[in-house]
């Protein structure tokens, strides 16, 4: 079956340019992640508003001190970040108010109130912009998994999902935005794990389907992780829409699935490897399409294209 499933896939992808991400898709993938960076940035923006009426109470930078209900505020304008704050004192946290107040509200004058705001959105822009750099991989893991749930629900198939954050299998579900919160799926005898490390290969693999069951134990010294033969496709997600890193992240997810087979190679096994990336240039393309082409590679797609996307959930999903 899997020898077919192979063949069926590189005659579905003609030629290198089928991979190749257009700029149509760059130029969606990049509005996407900036109407996302704004619904991001929407509670810093809100909370900097009510930090100006707040502090437009004290006549001088000194009397911010006393308006108790802006200290967070305060302590962020600072530089602090929630990690700094849980290893300081009250008085150092004060003592820190009171050297932005001397060093940066009092020299401005009448302005200090609008200076206090800037410096507060600069701090919670870094906040921002460590939230922005996952962002790429969020949103490809979400739309992964929607076609995925797309996928079992028109074929009709049953499936569980794990939830990042309960930790419990639940059933399949029409609430929105739920994906968000997958970590696995369970159909059919069929594990999907999503970022796991396999010790075998001694790394983090992004993407991961095992023969078993939900109510295995995925950790500890009956692991399914730790058993070789469950493994029965490993494949890298590559998610980030910007063209001048694209290289490098086929670079990467190349090493990781060329370790992968090398390592199973070693016990006599031979899972298949795959990849999905939602950035693919020319040069990159071809590489894969030949991969495709001597059986390296059981199978890939650009993310940004629904038909290969749609077929590599197919393809995972009938194994």
């Amino acid at each position: 079956m899997y020898l077919f499933m192979a063949k069926e896939i590189v005659l579905s992808i003609k030629s290198p340019t089928n991979l190749v991400t257009p700029h149509e898709a760059t130029r969606a993938g990049f509005m996407a992640m900036a109407l996302e960076k704004n619904f991001l940035a929407s509670p810093f923006v809100e909370q900097a508003k009510t930090l100006k009426i707040l502090a437009s109470q004290a006549k001088t930078p000194n009397d911010l001190l006393s308006i108790v209900e802006i200290r967070e505020g305060l302590l962020t304008a600072s530089g602090l970040s929630d990690k700094a704050l849980n290893h300081l004192s009250d008085t150092d946290k004060t003592n820190t108010i009171k050297n932005l107040i001397e060093r940066f509200l009092e020299p401005v004058g009448v302005a200090f109130v609008d200076e206090l705001v800037y410096r507060f959105l600069m701090v919670k822009g870094d906040t921002l912009g460590g939230k922005a750099r996952n962002l790429a991989g969020s949103l490809g893991v979400q739309k992964f998994f929607r076609a995925m749930i797309s996928s079992f629900s028109l074929a009709g198939i049953e499936y569980q999902w794990l939830d990042s954050e309960l930790q419990q299998w639940k059933s399949a579900t029409n609430e929105a935005g739920f994906e968000k919160r997958v970590k696995a799926f369970y159909w059919n005898d069929r594990l999907f794990y999503l970022n796991l490390n396999v010790p075998l290969v001694g790394k983090n693999v992004d993407m991961i389907l095992l023969n078993g069951k939900q109510n295995e134990p995925i950790r500890g010294k009956n692991s399914l992780l730790l058993q070789p033969d469950k493994y029965i496709a490993l494949g890298e997600l590559k998610a980030g829409i910007d063209p001048a890193g694209a290289d490098e992240h086929w670079k990467t997810a190349a090493t990781a699935l060329k370790r992968i087979r090398e390592s199973f190679e070693r016990e006599g096994l031979n899972p298949l490897t795959f990849f999905i990336g939602a950035v693919i240039e020319k040069a990159m393309a071809k590489e894969i399409f030949e991969q495709l082409q001597n059986k390296t590679l059981s199978h890939a797609a650009n993310l940004t294209n629904e038909e290969q996307l749609t077929m590599i959930c197919q393809w995972i999903i009938k194994l």
